[in-house]
């Protein structure tokens, strides 16, 4: 096999993966996306009172602040949401 056929292949493996990460990139912006929306309405109140119900939400939302602006904007643009 010649480095050129090499190349070739190799090329294509890595369009592969590139599309796989693309597909994966796509389903993480829409659960993002409906966090955002989810924690936006959510009343505190409305959380059970137990800790690992207040870990998960302190996460959650710990996660959503840490994304990148034009990230929340895809993720929300995503679930065809309006941000306040």
């Amino acid at each position: 096999m010649s480095n050129h056929s090499i190349n070739k292949a190799e090329s294509a493996l890595l369009g592969s993966e590139i599309e796989l990460l693309m597909q994966e990139r796509q389903h993480l912006l829409r659960v993002a996306g409906a966090a955002a929306v989810l924690v936006a309405n959510l009343d505190i109140k409305d959380l059970p009172q137990d800790q690992a119900a207040i870990d998960a939400a302190e996460i959650l939302g710990e996660s959503l602040n840490a994304l990148t602006e034009e990230t929340l904007r895809d993720a929300l643009h995503l679930v065809q949401a309006k941000r306040d």
